[in-house]
């Protein structure tokens, strides 16, 4: 399988050249030539495969020939190996009909390791082939961040710089990141929010000359291919857990740089029969304002209870517009120029396909909290703040009942004890594996909110 950028002006790659570029070199994103499409009846015949036997069919037509079909078993193996749920992903009912899909039962209780565990693998599988040292650099909203150093950790050809926004992460999702030992991670607190932080990764990838060629950058947040195709698997495994393919599923998913949905997405362009996909915000509604109004401007950044969606720039809108514009690079290029100038409206008829594909709504607050206590008192399980929004979202927007909605569930409610607390719910406990986690020591540097700050930081670390 060939990869080609949103822009359009970019060397056309293989998977294994696509997992190490990360970013386009045009400043695009890799998205698949084409892609894999299922018949009802091949999507039924996945009926009963465990978590890592459906993400090997799912995935080894995205890897193709870039690792054996054998290595990349073993690979996928491994990745879901360590979950602390025999299901990886369970499903749970909360009223009939409507189900949230527990995505928070990796190491670092999110979503984000269903990916990151992955990732984390596939480069160490490749960097030890090329006998090449690469310098990984991310950014994050709370949960990547951990994700990915509990993913890259081991790797022995990897230095792992993950920037997040200071005092703006909760305090359990930043001490998953700061507590972990190692001399090739680094935490930077960045004097700014995440936005700034994505703008500065993006920027060195852009600009890699600071490096003076001794590493070149990987990228592990979603603007890595290898992360949205990890996340596709499991929207055919809940699918397939409530009936599927044989009648049809809805998903709600609380989103904040548009990843996880657009995965969605594609597991629906590649034969899944999704009746509905909710887009879930909170307060920063960038991207319910754009479906619900055709509004694709920035605003100011809220902090919120739900710091994982506090994201105004939603990178992986970008991979979903360059479908819209039947793959026009140059549409979408002039698009976003516009969009970093002010704001932008998109064309009338990409519009029009966007309300076909999405539905949408903005939870603030107070409604997230109310959420989170009517689903404690109805069915006694404690959600997140982020899952709280997924709940609301798919209950205002549900057009058929008699359709399962599943909510994608994306962390542990212990990763966010304000929200809970103010829901009026006890505040939940560390799992086992966690229990010292505040006694632990942390390690981490707080830097301005600018380009070559960083990357002093990140040339510093490697002198």
């Amino acid at each position: 399988m060939k990869y080609i950028s949103t822009r359009g002006q970019a060397p056309v790659l293989n998977f294994e050249e696509v997992l190490l570029a990360g970013l386009a070199s045009d400043g695009g994103l890799y998205v698949p030539e084409s892609l894999p499409h299922y018949s009802k009846a091949e999507i039924n015949e996945w009926q009963g495969l465990s978590y890592a036997d459906l993400a090997f069919r799912i995935i080894q037509p995205f890897v193709s020939d870039s690792i054996p079909a054998k290595d990349l078993k073993s690979i996928i193996d491994e990745s879901y190996a360590g979950f602390r749920h025999p299901a990886v992903a369970p499903l749970t009912q909360l009223d009939h009909n409507e189900w949230i899909l527990e995505l928070y039962h990796g190491p670092t209780l999110a979503f984000k390791d269903f990916a990151l565990q992955l990732l984390g693998r596939l480069l160490d599988y490749i960097l030890q082939r090329r006998h090449q040292h690469v310098s990984i650099l991310g950014a994050t909203s709370g949960d990547t961040g951990s994700a990915a150093i509990e993913g890259c950790r081991r790797c022995e050809n990897v230095d792992i710089y993950i920037l997040h926004p200071h005092n703006r992460v909760s305090d359990v999702q930043r001490k998953q990141m700061t507590t972990v030992n190692g001399e090739n991670i680094h935490n930077l607190a960045v004097e700014g929010n995440f936005d700034d932080c994505q703008s500065i990764v993006k920027a060195c990838f852009n600009d890699q000359s600071f490096l003076q060629g001794k590493h070149s950058l990987v990228a592990v947040n979603s603007i890595n291919w290898a992360r949205i195709m990890a996340q596709i698997v499991y929207y055919f495994y809940a699918a397939l857990a409530v009936g599927g393919p044989s009648k049809k599923v809805s998903f709600s998913v609380p989103t904040g740089n548009f990843g996880d949905i657009f995965a969605g997405y594609l597991a629906k362009q590649m034969g899944l029969p999704i009746e509905q996909l909710v887009i879930a915000t909170n307060k920063n509604d960038i991207l319910h304002r754009c479906i619900s109004n055709n509004d694709y401007s920035k605003k100011q950044l809220d902090h919120t209870l739900s710091p994982s969606m506090d994201i105004m720039v939603s990178s992986n809108f970008e991979r979903l517009l360059f479908d819209l514009y039947d793959r026009d690079g140059a549409a979408v290029s002039a698009l976003l120029d516009n969009f970093n100038e002010g704001a932008v409206s998109l064309d009338d008829r990409v519009w029009k396909r966007a309300r076909e594909n999405f539905d949408s709504s903005a939870v603030d607050d107070d409604q997230t909290c109310e959420t989170i206590a009517e689903i404690f008192e109805a069915t006694e399980l404690l959600i997140d703040p982020h899952t709280a929004i997924g709940v609301r979202a798919a209950r205002q927007c549900n057009r058929n009942r008699s359709i399962p909605m599943i909510t994608l569930s994306t962390a542990h409610p212990v990763k966010f004890p304000e929200a809970v607390l103010k829901a009026g719910c006890e505040q939940p406990t560390l799992p086992h594996h966690m229990a010292d986690l505040f006694e632990r020591e942390e390690r981490y540097k707080v830097v301005p909110n600018q380009v070559a700050e960083v990357q002093r930081a990140i040339t510093g670390s490697n002198d």
